[in-house]
């Protein structure tokens, strides 16, 4: 039985070994994946259906078909033995994997639009020497004359790239479970964020699925701060405009303003007095 899983290509680094030699490396962010759909007598075939990346919108045929579960992003079919292990909503991710496993890594290659024959089929082009001018990367005769047509399969200038290639025995360097990340030797194909389909010989760990818990915090019932006034007695304010209308002040409501400014202007005919009493002095 062979263990599986989907990635994206991050990019390329190097690390050291043990033994302090630097190994280059591709770092591939796999899983985690979940499983979607098992196929066994009714399709004709076993087989084990898989997901891999959030999606923010899906079509209702997809989400009918992905009910219960997440809005994945890609789908991918394997092959199995027996579909007894897996059951849908079952999670797995680069745990199942071991340092030095020998990999089978395939996706898509970068696309290189309109090449001509010597970057794609590797032809060395014509002498440069006297007399082949602007002949160098031609692609020269292409075959006998008598069918009066191109055979097909023959080489020339075409579209390159965008081809599923596969990579075999690459091995496994590093393993970081905390980022499922996987640090696979050498170069994979594919662009970044391509996505990678990583096989390997063993069998499949699964995982328990993180359920993030979504209780509310308790609200502590907070009671209005009610202000308590204290009302003056009614004797006390007679009192005060009985003063504040001898100094020729208007009565005020608040106590405390009252108190604080009627010995202030109180003073003021003290002072006009005395003024008074100096002039007739004078005289």
């Amino acid at each position: 039985m062979a263990k599986f899983i989907l990635g994206k290509k991050v990019h390329m680094t190097q690390i050291f070994a043990e033994d302090g030699r630097v190994v280059p490396v591709t770092v591939v962010e796999a899983g985690p994946c979940t499983v979607v759909k098992t196929k066994g007598e009714k399709e004709g075939y076993t087989a084990v259906q898989v997901g891999y990346g959030n999606k923010k919108k899906i079509n209702k045929p997809l989400a009918g078909h992905l009910k219960d579960l997440s809005n994945f992003r890609y789908l991918k079919e394997f092959r199995v033995e027996n579909t007894e292990a897996f059951a849908k909503g079952k999670v797995f991710d680069v745990s199942t994997f071991a340092v030095g496993d020998d990999l089978k890594v395939t996706a898509t290659s970068k696309g290189k639009g309109f090449q001509g024959v010597v970057k794609r089929h590797g032809f060395h082009g014509s002498p440069a020497s006297h007399g082949h001018k602007d002949q160098l990367r031609m692609p020269g005769s292409i075959g006998a004359t008598d069918a009066a047509r191109v055979f097909k399969g023959t080489r020339m200038g075409g579209r390159m790239g965008s081809d599923r290639v596969t990579v075999d025995n690459l091995e496994l360097i590093k393993i970081d479970t905390d980022k499922n990340l996987l640090y696979i030797k050498g170069a994979v194909p594919g662009a970044r964020n391509a996505l990678v389909t990583i096989l390997a010989a063993g069998e499949i760990s699964f995982v328990e699925k993180k359920v993030e818990s979504k209780e509310e915090p308790k609200k502590e019932d907070k009671k209005p701060a009610v202000e308590v006034k204290e009302e003056t007695p009614k004797e006390e304010v007679k009192e005060e405009a009985k003063v504040a209308s001898s100094v020729g002040l208007q009565p005020r409501e608040d106590k405390k303003d009252v108190s604080a400014e009627a010995p202030a202007k109180a003073e003021e005919p003290k002072a006009e007095e005395a003024k008074a009493e100096t002039k007739e002095d004078k005289k």
